[in-house]
């Protein structure tokens, strides 16, 4: 009698216990929404982190299947992969020093921002404009020239 008490008993604690580890697991696994189109201009935060870093690699994870992108003149139509290639290799030409944002601008579901880039010795204007779709924000267009 003792043993098919505990094991109904492990069968009734057992049920809630994996249905709420599978619902946390359910919650965390699920990317993080996009800031609220409304919101602040914390999208980019992170954009610009890795823009001063030079990392091209996570900042290609923002870029949109395809974008326009504009480098020291070059402009083209790319995907995502090319616009890495094509940043990764102006990273490393100029190694960034620093980056600042100096103008933000958005409405509805599309973010605009202006930065000076300070890398290899030389200053540049990037233009970053951002648009939001399935509830992410992604560079839709990033250009980069000389000042």
């Amino acid at each position: 009698m003792k043993r098919l008490a505990i094991v109904l008993l492990t069968l009734a604690l057992a049920g809630p216990v994996a249905l709420a580890q599978n619902y946390i697991l359910q919650k965390t696994s699920q990317p993080a929404p996009a800031p609220a189109a409304e919101g602040g201009d914390d999208v980019f935060v992170p954009i610009s982190k890795y823009i001063a870093a030079g990392n091209a690699e996570a900042l290609s994870a923002w870029f949109a299947d395809n974008l326009e992108i504009a480098v020291l003149a070059r402009e083209s139509d790319a995907s995502r992969a090319q616009a890495r290639q094509i940043v990764k290799t102006f990273f490393d030409n100029f190694t960034p020093r620093s980056f600042n944002i100096t103008h933000t601008a958005g409405r509805a579901n599309m973010k605009y921002a202006l930065g000076t880039l300070k890398a290899g010795g030389e200053t540049f204007n990037v233009t970053i404009f951002l648009s939001c779709k399935e509830d992410r924000y992604r560079i839709q267009q990033l250009k980069i020239e000389r000042l």
